[in-house]
């Protein structure tokens, strides 16, 4: 998909995201989860992790972006959770344990991404990672390697 074609499909994620319909602005967010790495996105992506309206919108999103398994989704919930109030911090925390407690291995590469992250120059960032890496470490994943008890 060529970049212009991606920023005309962004742009139209992002109207979407201003619906008065909170089903609307929940798969805008799933759907620009998978644009999450593109300038630009982030903005739309915090106003739907911490929707005013609807947690269900901030519960859709972070795990759309959790289940990315990159940096640029672990970035945005982490960034996410410093400004969040404790609703949305409860929704979002829901939303890491769906996605991260099943498989030890995915829960692993999650803490070991916010570990290499937090090390970055942006404090607010550091401190979100930081508490995302707490909500991750104490998950006890049901699938784990064997003789991992």
């Amino acid at each position: 998909m060529s970049d212009e074609v991606r920023r005309a499909v962004v742009a139209e994620l992002q109207r979407l995201a201003n619906s008065p319909n909170f089903r609307d602005r929940a798969d805008a967010g799933r759907a620009l989860a998978s644009f999450a790495d593109m300038p630009g996105v982030q903005q739309p992506l915090q106003q739907l992790l911490l929707d005013a309206a609807d947690t269900f919108v901030t519960r859709a999103t972070a795990e759309a972006l959790l289940r990315q398994e990159d940096a640029a989704g672990l970035a945005a919930v982490a960034s996410a959770l410093t400004s969040a109030d404790d609703n949305h911090a409860d929704w979002i925390h829901t939303a890491v344990r769906d996605v991260f407690t099943i498989y030890a291995y995915k829960r692993d590469a999650a803490v070991r991404t916010c570990d290499a992250m937090i090390e970055g120059p942006d404090l607010p960032l550091r401190l979100g990672l930081a508490q995302l890496r707490d909500m991750l470490i104490e998950i006890i994943p049901v699938l784990r390697p064997v003789g991992e008890d």
